[in-house]
């Protein structure tokens, strides 16, 4: 049965408003920042929310500030009626959606506010732009190096951004981010330590169809036979579990598995890193905590997938 309807709140002072109503009556905050087009994971996301706050928000907001110009911003799915859907589907819904239109400064007006405009095609416009386009970033210096760091230099710098401009509008108690993009995951965990953000960011467990492919937004662009031959990553790092579970610690035999598995089945190898669970560095045997990383392309579709390992 479906919930009401949320409140769908498009200006971030009005957002921040809300927040700080809700506060006053005594009730503790959730977050979930999407970009929208959302699928079971996210749902997952807030069912977790339910059972830590008393309100749940969820952003959807296709943040350009982590696109590099040759990437899918232009082509990245968006529902937002289908999500709204989605969101009245969960046990107890949303309270609030917070959709802004645009959360860069671009320098379009004297007023400081730059949330309302188009702004371009993205965040690379507004730098270009002469007189008061956005210029700051947050940046979490070690961990975005490694992993989708390394063939997407200016992601993490967008996705830390945008993630502490949620949080400064939202103000929440809590914020919900799935494990699947486990990277980004520890990434805002460290900014939030390191900024001294009053926010406890909650990991939640991968969401996967019913054949182990792991749920993503991207995964609508796949074909039939490129979905298939992605299966690959999953059941490649599940053997690579199992091994370790039998034994096998040398990484790089580990390593070799998982890209054999991957390549024979049409997939393009971006990485496959075996790392520490907190500090994302790699290890070369196995003898605590660590997640398997994978980055894939199936036609020119790019997925990713990890597996935590814990001995």
């Amino acid at each position: 049965m479906a919930t009401k309807e949320p409140l769908i709140i498009r200006d971030k002072t009005q957002m921040t408003k809300w927040s700080r109503t809700m506060r006053s009556q005594s009730k503790l905050i959730a977050l979930v920042p999407t970009m929208g087009y959302l699928h079971q994971g996210h749902l997952s996301l807030i069912t977790e929310a339910h059972k830590h706050a008393n309100v749940v928000a969820v952003s959807i907001y296709v943040n350009p500030g982590q696109f590099s110009p040759n990437e899918d911003l232009s082509t990245y799915p968006s529902d937002f009626q289908g999500d709204i859907q989605k969101l009245m589907s969960v046990p107890g819904g949303v309270d609030v959606v917070f959709n802004p239109k645009n959360l860069y400064d671009y320098g379009d007006s004297d007023s400081g506010e730059g949330g309302d405009g188009d702004g371009g095609v993205g965040v690379v416009s507004c730098i270009e732009k002469s007189g008061l386009g956005h210029e700051s970033w947050v940046r979490v210096e070690k961990l975005e190096k490694g992993l989708c760091g390394k063939s997407r230099p200016i992601f993490f710098r967008g996705v830390a951004t945008i993630v502490t401009k949620l949080f400064n509008i939202v103000e929440p108690d809590f914020a919900f981010f799935g494990k699947k993009d486990y990277q980004q995951w520890r990434l805002i965990q460290r900014m939030v330590r390191d900024l001294d953000f009053s926010i406890k960011v909650i990991g939640c467990e991968i969401t996967r169809e019913n054949d182990g492919l792991a749920m993503s937004s991207r995964n609508v662009h796949l074909s039939p036979e490129e979905r298939e031959k992605a299966l690959s990553i999953n059941k490649s790092l599940s053997k690579a579990k199992s091994a370790v579970e039998d034994g096998q610690v040398q990484c790089e035999k580990l390593r070799n598995l998982v890209i054999q598995c991957i390549t024979e089945a049409g997939g393009t190898i971006d990485y496959a890193e075996i790392v520490d669970q907190h500090s994302l560095e790699k290890v070369e045997l196995i003898k605590g905590p660590v997640v398997f990383c994978v980055a894939a392309l199936f036609g020119k579709v790019r997925l990713i997938d990890n597996m935590e390992i814990n001995l």
